[in-house]
């Protein structure tokens, strides 16, 4: 951004600017005249999107990007600055919302091939209660995940990539870490004689977390069995590397890689996969430890949440399950306590 920025104001996220359909490249105004055409939303709607949209625009030009040329990391660093700006979640939530409508309409009319946004986190909005997996669902991807051998054949790469994938899930499911953590895990951090991992979690803070019997079970298997022969298979050559969980080629996995890890094993599972993310993942454990007596700020240090409030939307979820459960139980409740 710098002195040298028209005075629209497109050099910059921080200020909205004002004025005519030249403000926007031709696949913003191709989203917008598709909102007001075929789903018919009003002015002030399409006026919200637009703001969004210019917001988006700047922040590209600031890197010397285009709509079309945006990737993942323009996206975060994207979030990053609306949260820098500190706008309310809910803002946030719905200017990331309008980016990512804005790529879903590019990828069906054909003008990008990938949706930079499609392995973001939404944004959640204030008080949205988190989505959490039944017990017997996650126990059914877990234990497919590492029962369903037959699947693979006898290539010594697949089976490496399901003891991988099984020590994965089991961790994500078993801590409830982020997948960001989960993919930044070098075998340095795990201390099996303490039972727990060390994580980097939001801002580099560290945290001690963990581990139970059934994880360090799958991670030593995947260890053992699978991680020598993702490091060392197709005679790829690269520096050697600590990350705990590798790629089919023998480097740190991505965080791309695990959502397709999920969704994959989900359907393997029979699960929707549409319902299955790390975070979904991160959030059942959190759901489920709280169900099971756990105490909020043991939760809250668990998933290393700087607020305590954050980890209080889960108790929401509990609690809500509780009521359904005791309307649709007690012989005294009528028509009336259900509805």
């Amino acid at each position: 951004m710098g002195d040298g920025a028209p005075a629209d104001g497109r050099r910059g996220i921080v200020t909205p600017v004002r004025g005519g359909v030249d403000d926007l490249p031709v696949e913003a105004e191709s989203f917008l005249t598709y909102l007001a055409v075929e789903r018919g939303r009003a002015p002030l709607t399409l006026s919200a999107y637009r703001r969004d949209l210019r917001r988006w625009v700047a922040h590209l030009d600031a890197l010397g990007h285009t709509v079309r040329a945006a990737t993942e990391d323009d996206v975060l660093s994207f979030s990053a600055a609306l949260a820098a700006e500190e706008l309310a979640p809910s803002s946030r939530a719905r200017i990331l919302s309008t980016v990512r409508g804005l790529y879903r309409h590019l990828v069906v009319e054909g003008v990008v091939s990938d949706d930079p946004t499609a392995h973001v986190e939404a944004q959640r909005r204030p008080d949205a209660l988190p989505r959490a997996l039944a017990v017997d669902d996650v126990l059914v991807l877990l234990d497919t995940v590492r029962d369903g051998g037959e699947h693979d054949g006898p290539h010594p790469v697949e089976a490496a990539v399901r003891l991988r994938d099984s020590a994965l899930l089991e961790l994500l499911y078993g801590t409830g870490i982020r997948v960001s953590e989960a993919c930044g895990v070098d075998l340095g951090d795990l201390d099996v004689e303490a039972g727990v991992v060390r994580v980097l979690g939001k801002r580099r803070r560290e945290r001690i977390v963990p581990v139970i019997v059934e994880v360090w079970s799958a991670l030593a298997r995947y260890l053992d069995e699978g991680r020598p022969v993702l490091l060392g298979h197709v005679g790829v050559t690269r520096a050697p590397t600590g990350a705990v969980f590798l790629g089919r080629r023998g480097g740190r996995i991505s965080r791309q890689a695990v959502w397709e890890v999920i969704r994959r094993r989900g359907v393997e599972a029979g699960l929707d996969p549409t319902s299955l993310s790390p975070h979904v993942l991160r959030h059942s454990c959190a759901t489920h430890l709280l169900d099971g007596g756990a105490d909020l700020r043991l939760v809250q240090e668990l998933l290393g949440h700087a607020s305590i409030s954050t980890t209080q939307l889960y108790t929401k979820v509990a609690n809500e399950r509780l009521v359904g459960a005791y309307r649709a139980a007690h012989p005294r409740a009528g028509a009336e306590l259900r509805r």
